[in-house]
């Protein structure tokens, strides 16, 4: 039981307590630069999350073996091998996203909530600890991203699941004046400003 909780403890730490954007604001270019629809950062959640899980996988597996002084080199072509994995599979399946997160994709292996993960737990602790780490990392970090893309479609947008025409769903109407801002790179800083005050009023009124 208390190997069990120790695992729950590894997954759901990075949901909310740890939350790499609102907690430890960490990887905020990608936050920032492709939250202005929903698709767009679930899509790049997921690629992260991809990557922080076989990241943290391979690590952990080769921890013993990965000399000290060259660590840090060794984990970044690690993350680059599952970036690679994760940018060719985007452009065979999904081409459209692939083409909308474009440079961002790439710049996963740059994304220091990674590495940092890696520095500091994986390359510590046994497989299934890393994994399950590493999949709350990333869900955390998808979470965020799917909350600030939420509030800066429907606000900036007035849809939601854009910004394809046929598959948006449009939420107030014809006659709704979006607020500009919200769709503008300016308005990324404002709507997760807000969403920061948000989380960190429910962590203290919860005690988290």
């Amino acid at each position: 039981m208390e190997q069990k909780n120790i695992y729950i403890q590894d997954l759901t730490r990075g949901i909310l307590k740890e939350n790499p954007v609102f907690v430890a604001l960490l990887g905020m270019c990608p936050v920032l630069g492709v939250t202005g629809f929903l698709f767009y950062g679930f899509g790049m959640g997921v690629a992260t999350t991809l990557v922080m899980i076989g990241g943290a996988l391979l690590v952990s597996t080769l921890r013993n073996y990965i000399p000290q002084q060259i660590r840090i080199p060794c984990f970044i072509v690690i993350i680059a091998t599952f970036v690679t994995l994760v940018d060719m599979s985007l452009l065979a399946y999904q081409p459209a996203l692939h083409e909308a997160l474009g440079v961002f994709v790439p710049l996963i292996v740059c994304n220091c909530l990674i590495l940092g993960r890696l520095e500091a737990f994986s390359s510590k602790r046994p497989v299934l600890r890393s994994v399950s780490d590493g999949v709350g990392a990333g869900l955390g970090f998808t979470l965020a991203l799917v909350l600030l893309a939420l509030v800066r479609e429907v606000f900036g947008q007035g849809t939601i699941l854009g910004p394809d025409p046929e598959s948006a769903i449009v939420l107030f109407g014809a006659n709704y004046e979006p607020i500009g801002v919200f769709a503008q790179p300016a308005g990324a800083f404002i709507a997760l400003g807000l969403l920061l005050a948000g989380v960190n009023l429910f962590m203290k009124r919860f005690n988290i």
